[in-house]
């Protein structure tokens, strides 16, 4: 592929598709964490930015380097995102079962669990290397940039909106936060397996 107009727009077009899944995360994060600070959105809203360029210009490097063994791989992604969602889901979805309607404090989403939803999130993007496998390595890496400017983006609007819904649902908050991720887990597991 040539350098033009189609490529940035095309690089945008799968940042956008890439990133729902993240940003449907930073909701629920947003959700559970309303008193959450600009510096702690853009670390969270990084760490997402930062998965969802590492897997497609890991699968990138796979087509171009080891691609029987990825292609084997690939099959367990849908499962992986799936156990990773359900157990940071059912985390936050018993917390906020637990917790009384008088308790002001928020529970953070630590670094562990951040961690894992980035990976969770963005482990379908490594298929996205064999979509992005013509490019040469400037354009690939060009191309995850972009990706990566755009989740953070909309992971930042994700969290903005859940820290204002958040407020408003107090403790509910982290059982829908609990809820969403729970969905997302299997949205991804059943368009993977389907």
């Amino acid at each position: 592929m040539e350098w033009s107009i189609l490529f940035f727009f095309n690089s945008a077009l799968l940042g956008v598709g890439l990133a729902m899944d993240a940003f449907s995360v930073s909701l629920a994060n947003g959700l559970n964490e309303p008193d959450m600070g600009k510096r702690r959105m853009c670390g969270i809203a990084g760490v997402f930015a930062f998965f969802q360029a590492f897997m497609p210009m890991t699968g990138w490097i796979c087509v171009h380097t080891i691609l029987q063994y990825f292609q084997a791989f690939e099959k367990l992604i849908p499962w992986i995102a799936l156990a990773l969602l359900l157990f940071i889901g059912g985390k936050m979805l018993m917390e906020g079962i637990r917790k009384k309607d008088d308790e002001a404090h928020k529970s953070e989403v630590g670094m562990t669990a951040l961690f894992v939803q980035g990976v969770a999130t963005s482990i379908d993007a490594l298929s996205v290397g064999f979509t992005i496998a013509g490019y040469g390595l400037v354009m690939a890496v060009v191309c995850v940039l972009i990706i990566a400017a755009v989740t953070f983006v909309i992971c930042m609007a994700g969290l903005t909106i859940g820290k204002k819904f958040g407020t408003r649902f107090s403790n509910r908050a982290a059982i829908l936060g609990g809820v969403i991720l729970i969905v997302i887990g299997l949205e991804i597991f059943i368009a993977g397996v389907i």
